[in-house]
Parts: structure tokens; C-alpha cells; sequence
């Protein structure tokens, strides 16, 4: 299979092009993911600001999510019904459940940010200011404000200048994992649950959990946070995905759950995505 025009170059300098389809349009965007340590906090709007305790734990559940390295080893039984709702609780608490670890005292906290176990994970940075995403419906326009000298958060990279110099419009070839198609999530989960596309939705997650930490949008983490409707939704998909015995269990756990739930949830979150979107062309 012939790699992307472009693929060497996202190599070198460790960012890549990502595609979103949103109910606005089909745009594209850049994104890269660097330590927390290495990149300076986005800079949010005041007036759109939503949320400011994102740390290091926050940070590692969602690398770790993104590069699919949760292996936790469940019982079948957790697939079977509950007979309850999932309780959403603190996106900090959840953060630090899922890693194992109990939720920390207040006392705690500075020792939590000071840990180097939790700080040194890869987080999210986006191609986009003050708490917005920029997104280009052409790849021609996308290259030639890259070759700009207009002020973004990616700029603090030490591989930009070298992106700015040598993009082509025809490197902007996102790879299949990076093409998300927000725009057909709340149709798709408006059928029965056997109909659901587990990939869309599964890398649906995988953007918004991405774009929540990097703009700040508390709503959108705090919808696909542990313990929250949308993330069990999301393990049961994982769970149908993996196949094997336990798959059975999440398929009849995923027939049970409310259609008009989930679409509802899905809908929110992407109108808090195309509202942080910023079409520069």
C-alpha cells in the first residue's frame, strides 16, 4: 500500500494532518502531540474559557485512550446489565480511577502534578488560538497559511520552522486513523444498536477527548469523562470491537442502551466542537 505524499515529512517533524467532517463542512486542521512538559498551556479566551484544572492525570488517561494502551482485563459480568444509569463523576477522580490510583486529597495535589510517572505523557496541541481550531476546506489554503508567519499554538514546536518551509498542498494527505466523521455520528446512532459503526464513533471519542483537552471545553470532557454515559458507551464498543468471548456481552450490554440517550449526548458535544471551529477560508 503506497504511504501518503506527505508521510515522510509529518515524520520528521512529528505533526500530522487531520481531517473533521463536521455538520458545517469538511475541513482540515493540523495536530501534534508533544510532552506536557514541553508545550506552554494554549491560551484561552477569557470570555469562552470553561475550564482550568486539566492536570497531568487528566493528561495520561487521554494519551493512553488515544494510543489504545488501556488494557485492562475485565470480568464478563461487567457486560451485563446493571439496571442503572452510569453515575458521571469528576473528570479529575476518573482520571486517577483509571489509572488505578485513588482519587487524591487536596493535600495531594501538588505531589500528583509533581510526579514524573503522570507529567511525562504526550498530550494533544492543535493547529488553532485562544481556544479555537482552525480548519481549512482546502488543502491549497491549509499549505499556504503553514508558509504564514501568523501567530498559532503549534508555532512553539521545534519543528515548525521547518514545516513552514517545506509543506506542499499535496502533503496534505491525512492517514485513514485521522479522518474523523463527526458529522454522521448522531445519524448513525439514531438506528438500532446492531447498525451502530463502531469505528466512527470509537475515533468520534478518540478526536473529542483530543479537542476537549487541548481548547479547554469543560462540557465535552466532562460528557466523555469515566463514570459518564458516552465513555461506557465507548468501553462497550472497544469491549464489541475486540472480539472473543467478552464481545458477546458488550453487543447485548450496547442493545440495551437508549438510542435517544447517547444521540442526544453526541449532539451536544459536537455543537461544542463546530462552535470552538474557526474556518480560515
Amino acid at each position: 500500500m503506497a504511504q501518503p505524499a506527505g508521510s515522510g515529512l509529518w515524520q520528521d517533524v512529528r505533526i500530522a494532518p487531520v481531517e473533521i467532517a463536521l455538520p458545517d463542512g469538511v475541513g482540515y486542521t493540523l495536530r501534534a502531540y508533544r510532552l506536557s512538559t514541553a508545550v506552554e498551556p494554549p491560551e484561552i479566551d477569557p470570555e469562552s474559557a470553561t475550564h482550568d484544572s486539566y492536570d497531568a492525570a487528566a493528561a495520561t488517561v487521554l494519551a493512553q485512550r488515544r494510543r489504545g494502551q488501556e488494557d485492562v482485563e475485565e470480568e464478563e459480568e461487567e457486560f451485563e446489565d446493571d439496571g442503572g444509569e452510569p453515575i458521571p463523576v469528576d473528570f479529575r477522580d476518573s482520571a486517577l480511577a483509571a489509572e488505578g490510583l485513588e482519587p487524591a486529597d487536596e493535600d495531594e495535589d501538588d505531589e500528583i502534578a509533581d510526579s514524573d510517572e503522570v507529567v511525562e505523557e504526550d498530550v494533544p496541541i492543535f493547529l488553532g488560538r485562544r481556544g479555537k481550531v482552525y480548519l481549512f476546506r482546502s488543502t491549497e489554503k491549509l499549505a499556504e497559511f503553514v508558509r504564514s508567519d501568523a501567530e498559532h499554538d503549534l508555532t512553539q514546536l521545534d519543528t515548525w520552522p521547518e514545516l513552514s518551509k517545506r509543506i506542499t498542498a499535496a502533503d496534505v494527505e491525512p492517514d485513514e486513523d485521522d479522518q474523523y466523521e463527526l458529522d454522521l455520528v448522531v445519524q448513525n446512532l439514531r438506528g438500532v444498536p446492531d447498525s451502530w459503526d463502531h469505528t466512527l464513533l470509537i475515533r468520534a471519542g478518540e478526536l473529542a477527548r483530543d479537542l476537549g483537552y487541548a481548547l479547554r471545553m469543560e462540557p465535552v470532557i466532562a460528557s466523555l469523562s469515566g463514570g459518564s454515559p458516552l465513555d461506557d458507551l465507548d468501553e462497550t464498543l472497544r469491549a464489541a470491537e475486540a472480539g472473543g468471548p467478552k464481545a458477546f456481552f458488550a453487543k447485548r450490554k450496547l442493545r440495551k442502551m437508549g438510542e435517544q440517550q447517547v444521540a442526544i449526548g453526541w449532539r451536544t458535544i459536537i455543537g461544542k466542537i463546530s462552535a470552538a471551529v474557526d474556518w480560515r477560508d
